[in-house]
């Protein structure tokens, strides 16, 4: 059975089969291959069963609070506070880039909507001040992958959602993690302006940057807001999720009034557009996790890995062996539905708690979306920094690493997710 997944799914993908197809096809050969005829209604009732979840509805309202911010001139404040305080260091912009890309994941969750939004931003100015053209996309591009990693985050939505786990438990988890990439990303930046001999801009004034700080101060306090509300159990995810959008409104309309009202049913259908497509991969996705648990195969693997070791942080180094591979080939969100029934019943085994393995998943499987050959965030770079995509992939890999040196210190310092969680909830 698990030969049939494997050679179904990657073969339907191969072939070039949209992957939420590819796993309603891998369903139906496991169903098959059972014996008994196919139970289309059963695998039906699984595809809804997926999808019905009131957790998950808070995906389409952080999108579309994603999409009020670019139109409503937040993310743009966010920036400009951003350059105020770090952009009169040597090579600033990059700081700026990674500061602005930390505020701004605290509301979108969405690391191309953040990359897309301080990219377009921050690259033409990093171009103009004479900044190395791959090295300003690899900082910008490195930096949104920070999107789904500090609250909120879509994939730890759907992980939260598939283990059967407290999303707010995960948001708090990726705080820590979340900003240790940040501050690990600065490092590199710093040692290539070492290089690189940046002329800094001029140091803001403290009257300047006070006035910044005024103008911004609406847009930088939403991920507060979002995160005090889950801290203080004034509402759910979901919930919190209506809230961003609320806000987002207020602040665009009727405090800086730059957004226009009648864009508002074009923001909608574009938030519809990316959640109609992410649940029907939520839907399939929990059609093959069905037939998967049927067929018994997290059992079979459990028994297969603890005949090779009962050490729960072996297991842990080939789990991040086999997420950076997967994470080279597939997008983070239907590798999480993919890969959680079969991995959680495993970690569940070694006695490895629910929130710091899902921590540790997203976090490995949202540096693959900087890693060649699949990675959406690089090409989002290739676009917005308009440089080639072999140039990109050569200039990157420093920032790779780092953020795997990141991943590996949360894996074995597990407190380094679970303290604030534990501390909070």
């Amino acid at each position: 059975m698990l030969a049939i997944f494997l050679v179904g799914l990657f073969g339907l993908v191969i072939v070039g089969c949209p992957i939420a197809f590819a796993l309603i096809g891998t369903g139906i050969f496991m169903n098959l291959a059972q014996g008994g005829g196919l139970n289309m209604m059963k695998l039906a009732q699984s595809f809804v069963i997926g999808c019905d979840s009131v957790t998950l509805m808070a995906i389409p309202f952080f999108m579309l609070a994603g999409e009020i911010m670019n139109a409503g001139g937040i993310s743009k404040r966010i920036v400009n506070w951003a350059n105020a305080m770090l952009g009169h260091l040597p090579g600033g912009l990059g700081y700026v880039s990674v500061l602005a890309s930390m505020i701004f994941a605290g509301v979108s969750g969405s690391a191309v909507a953040d990359t897309s939004a301080v990219g377009s931003i921050l690259l033409p100015m990093m171009q103009e001040s004479g900044y190395d053209k791959e090295k300003s996309t690899t900082i910008v591009a490195s930096a949104g992958c920070i999107g789904p990693i500090i609250p909120p985050s879509t994939q730890m939505i759907i992980y939260g959602v598939m283990a059967e786990v407290s999303v707010s438990s995960l948001f708090l988890g990726g705080i820590v993690p979340g900003i240790c990439i940040g501050l690990a990303l600065m490092l590199v930046w710093f040692f290539h302006t070492r290089k690189a001999h940046y002329v800094p801009e001029p140091k803001k004034t403290a009257k300047e940057r006070l006035q910044t700080t005024k103008e911004a101060i609406f847009a930088i306090l939403l991920p507060f807001i979002i995160i005090g509300c889950i801290i203080f159990g004034v509402a759910t995810a979901t919930e919190t999720a209506a809230i961003a959008v609320f806000y987002a409104l207020l602040v665009s309309l009727v405090i800086y009034r730059e957004m226009d009202i009648r864009k508002l049913p074009e923001m909608v259908f574009n938030a519809m557009k990316s959640t109609a497509v992410m649940m029907m991969v939520v839907g399939a996705a929990n059609v093959a996790a069905y037939m998967i648990t049927i067929a018994q195969i997290p059992q079979l693997l459990a028994k297969a890995i603890l005949s090779l070791t009962n050490n729960a942080y072996v297991f842990m180094i080939l789990v991040n062996i086999m997420l950076v591979l997967v994470g080279c080939v597939m997008d983070s969100g239907p590798a999480i539905m993919i890969l959680v029934p079969i991995l959680l019943p495993i970690a569940e085994v070694f006695g490895i708690d629910k929130v710091y393995f899902g921590v540790v998943m997203v976090t490995n499987l949202c540096i693959g979306l900087i890693t060649p050959p699949v990675g959406n965030v690089l090409y989002v770079g290739v676009s917005l920094g308009r440089v080639k995509l072999v140039d990109l992939i050569k200039a990157i890999w420093p920032n790779i690493v780092i953020m795997f040196a990141v991943l590996f210190a949360i894996t074995y310092m597990p407190n380094l997710i679970l303290a604030i969680p534990n501390a909070v909830l």
